[in-house]
């Protein structure tokens, strides 16, 4: 059985949905400070996002020998900027204004790490295009999603009414919600942790 090495719902959800057996383990880390550091080195948002994805797995793969540990991470990139997961309404309010009528690019960088050794690891990359929506569904959207919206990247769950923010997407589904589930599973099919 493998160790999701993430505290993410989403990811978790997936694997389970997926029908993967997994254990979850995730160790505090600071992300806003890895991120600040990235970005000061001249890092690029995929470079953040493997660097703490796998940063993640080796952890807790030191701390579970034996066992393939996945660690995931996901950057947002709006010309040239990142943002994070808003802290409040406020700020979803300003990211959506900011994505609003734009393109942005989603990364998804997922790792499998044993012993300490990384084995495996992919990035997926999505472009979204958010619609150029009024103001009055903007309100009606931050009502209705509330403190929900604060766990997402963005602001925006596109399993649900988030999909009403976009014209055109262009990736995989798996890759927005933050684990690029079908090669994660091909690697894991090979390793004996999946049906052939």
């Amino acid at each position: 059985m493998i160790v999701l090495a993430s505290g993410s719902t989403a990811r978790r959800d997936l694997l389970r949905m997926a029908g993967i057996k997994f254990d979850a383990d995730a160790l505090p880390l600071d992300e806003e400070q890895i991120k600040q550091s990235m970005r000061e080195s001249g890092a690029t948002a995929t470079d953040t996002a493997i660097a703490l994805a796998e940063l993640k797995a080796y952890r807790v793969s030191i701390k579970q020998p034996g066992r393939l540990v996945v660690g995931a991470d996901q950057m947002l990139d709006v010309d040239g900027d990142w943002l994070d997961k808003p802290k409040d309404r406020a700020q979803a309010k300003e990211q959506l204004q900011r994505l609003r009528d734009k393109t942005h690019v989603l990364i998804s960088a997922v790792v499998v790490f044993k012993d300490g050794e990384r084995l495996w690891h992919n990035v997926s990359t999505a472009r979204m295009t958010m619609r150029a929506f009024s103001d009055q569904f903007l309100s009606e959207y931050l009502d209705k999603n509330g403190d929900g919206l604060l766990s997402s990247v963005g602001a925006y769950k596109l399993e649900g009414m988030g999909v009403q923010l976009f014209s055109a997407i262009d990736g995989d589904y798996f890759t927005i919600l933050g684990l690029p589930l079908l090669p994660l599973m091909d690697f894991l099919r090979h390793h004996g942790e999946v049906t052939p």
